[in-house]
């Protein structure tokens, strides 16, 4: 990259300004020398913005009988991230000029809304960030201009949620975060579900999200066929976590998928039984189950959890064997394509940084709202979205010769 050469201020120049310096306020402060150039500059610049515009200089024998002329000044408030300016913006007389540098609309400096988006994608509420905003840079800002400033997510938000998506994924996850949402004056707990896909590239991406109160084949259908019609031909393996109707709905649009319990989630609502003492241990007795060499030998290590655990903690081994049938697919796949399908990053790092934003939201007054700040989440995780998943090529090569009719490498 070519390095930008700054340009070099005289030493006079430089005493001049620092002349009444005494202490770092001076300079870097709200009424600090920085702010007085800024304004200064700013103010020099819209200057010869009117002089271009007008064709002459001010007080220049060639502006006369030019049809039009300077009209004074008016005052105007921008904020920055420094602090507010309070700017005198030229005028002409035909009312016809229009600023570049600080345009006609505009009520904040560049910078300064990005400081503001980045703040509440970290889970800042509107009151933190105003609060933020006053004891750090000594802005009064109103919380509607902070609504205004995020809700102008809203568009890019809809244009990622539609965008084209690749025409194969090797594994589909599905997930949910329950959020309380205000609707029809209730406050109604609805679920936020987000589609994450892995790309031929070993790379994680979401392909979506979508919210919903009740959901079951109707409500998974339309999320399929929307998948379908942005792009999407095939995809190999679906994990889910009995998600009703989500089976049936993705074999319908992909008849050729092959629908998988989710072992994260599996050992998850398994360990919500058990007390904290025990779950270590019951945990790497499960483990033993899930990474057997096969299907036998999983059914065997079962066995022995069940006769070892069965008394004090019955439920655990009875959803196991009531959900076999979907959990034994995951054994006949080699250890490689286990972990892609295993990892809990695929889909636990995204859930945890997305409730990491929701939880100071009690409620959410809306379903824009969950959407808004569960996107910018998004966008910021993805910025380290930028490794495929460890010893991908082999699992790449794997899945190739399990799915060789339908993957080309």
């Amino acid at each position: 990259m070519k390095e930008i050469s700054m340009p070099k201020f005289k030493e006079e120049l430089l005493d001049e300004l620092l002349k009444e310096y005494k202490k770092p306020d001076d300079l870097i402060g709200a009424q600090g020398i920085l702010n007085q150039l800024k304004k200064a500059l700013l103010e020099r610049a819209l200057k010869g913005e009117m002089n271009h515009h007008l064709g002459y200089s001010k007080y220049s024998q060639e502006g006369k009988n030019t049809g039009n002329s300077r009209n004074g000044m008016s005052t105007k408030k921008i904020i920055t991230e420094d602090g507010e300016l309070n700017l005198e913006i030229p005028r002409d007389r035909n009312g016809d000029f229009e600023p570049q540098i600080i345009k006609k609309n505009q009520r904040r400096f560049d910078g300064f809304d990005d400081k503001i988006l980045s703040m509440y994608a970290r889970g800042m509420t509107v009151r933190e960030i105003q609060a933020h905003l006053q004891e750090i840079y000594n802005i009064e800002v109103s919380p509607d201009l902070i609504s205004t400033v995020t809700d102008e997510v809203i568009t890019e938000v809809n244009e990622w949620n539609a965008r084209p998506l690749d025409p194969i994924y090797l594994v589909l996850y599905m997930d949910a975060l329950i959020v309380k949402v205000k609707d029809e004056n209730q406050i109604k707990n609805k679920a936020l579900y987000l589609a994450v896909g892995i790309t031929t590239e070993g790379k994680k991406e979401v392909l979506g999200l979508w919210i919903t109160v009740n959901e079951g084949a109707k409500f998974w259908l339309s999320v399929v066929a929307e998948l379908k019609n942005r792009g999407v031909k095939d995809v190999f393996i679906a994990c889910v976590d009995g998600l009703k109707g989500f089976p049936e709905a993705i074999n319908s649009v992909f008849p050729a998928t092959q629908v998988q319990l989710c072992i994260v989630h599996m050992i998850r609502n398994s360990l919500k039984f058990v007390s904290w003492k025990d779950r270590k241990i019951l945990a790497a007795d499960l483990k033993k189950v899930y990474t057997a060499i096969n299907e036998q030998e999983a059914l065997r290590e079962l066995d022995l959890f069940c006769k070892k655990w069965d008394k004090q903690y019955p439920t655990v081994g009875k959803s196991w064997l009531a959900n076999w049938a979907n959990i034994a697919p995951f054994l006949t796949y080699p250890a490689n394509i286990r972990k892609v399908i295993y990892t809990t990053n695929a889909i636990e790092s995204i859930n945890r940084s997305i409730r990491k934003v929701i939880k100071n939201r009690t409620i959410f007054p809306n379903d824009t709202a969950v959407f808004k700040l569960a996107y910018m989440a998004l966008k910021n995780l993805a910025k380290k979205w930028t490794m495929s998943l460890h010893n991908w090529s082999m699992a790449l090569n794997q899945f190739a010769i399990l799915f060789e009719d339908r993957l080309q490498i």
